[in-house]
């Protein structure tokens, strides 16, 4: 069975905790992704952006994203899937969690990204369904 390294998409490209959400905000335009990974000055991953994080939680409050920092956004320990993990423990932590992206960990290198879209194309036909029902109810 595929493992998580098998089917990420690599080279997890991250947003500083130190960064402006403004920074974030034009790295996932110019990326054309919807979240990002906020990894600490120590290269350690530190949780997950999204772009409904920046609106809701910034913008929505009167928040300036110039001056907010991406790191104080990361809420909580991130979830993480390990780069040998299989993709039926993927498949598991994506419901668990409700989460659609999982940023892949090797020991502590964050080295890439595996998403639903990716779990999907790796499963056999009958649990996809349950994957994207679980996730989006």
């Amino acid at each position: 069975m595929a493992s998580a390294r098998d089917i990420m998409t690599g080279g997890a490209e991250c947003v500083g905790e130190n960064e402006s959400l403004l920074d974030a905000a034009r790295k996932m335009r110019d990326l054309d992704v919807g979240s990002l990974p906020i990894c600490g000055e120590d290269n350690r991953l530190k949780g997950m952006l999204t772009d409904r994080d920046i609106v809701v939680k910034c913008l929505a409050e009167g928040g300036d994203p110039s001056s907010a920092k991406a790191g104080d956004f990361a809420e909580g320990k991130p979830v993480t899937i390990g780069a040998d993990d299989p993709v039926e423990e993927i498949l598991r932590t994506m419901t668990q969690y409700k989460v659609r992206r999982l940023p892949v960990i090797d020991g502590h290198d964050l080295i890439g990204i595996v998403s639903q879209g990716d779990v999907a194309r790796n499963l056999p036909e009958e649990k996809v369904g349950d994957l994207v029902e679980a996730i989006s109810s």
